[in-house]
């Protein structure tokens, strides 16, 4: 049997690498400040590629970067 786990999203540590805030990543991404906060915060459902592509580029960084399971 498959134990179950969550995903943890990074965005509050790689932004923190990056000397980045919330409202800069949204301005350049185009995603708004509070969706990036939900996702931030762990409490998204689910998120489009498109996003996930648009953030990974901003950050300079791989998917695995950003979302890892826990």
């Amino acid at each position: 049997m498959v134990e179950l786990r969550g995903v943890h999203c990074r965005l509050t540590e790689l932004l923190a690498e990056r000397e980045m805030t919330v409202t800069q990543l949204s301005e350049i991404v185009g995603v708004s400040v509070v969706n990036l906060s939900v996702l931030k915060n762990d409490r998204a459902k689910a998120i489009r590629f498109s996003t996930l592509v648009a953030i990974c580029h901003a950050l300079g960084c791989e998917i695995g970067d950003l979302l890892v399971l826990r």
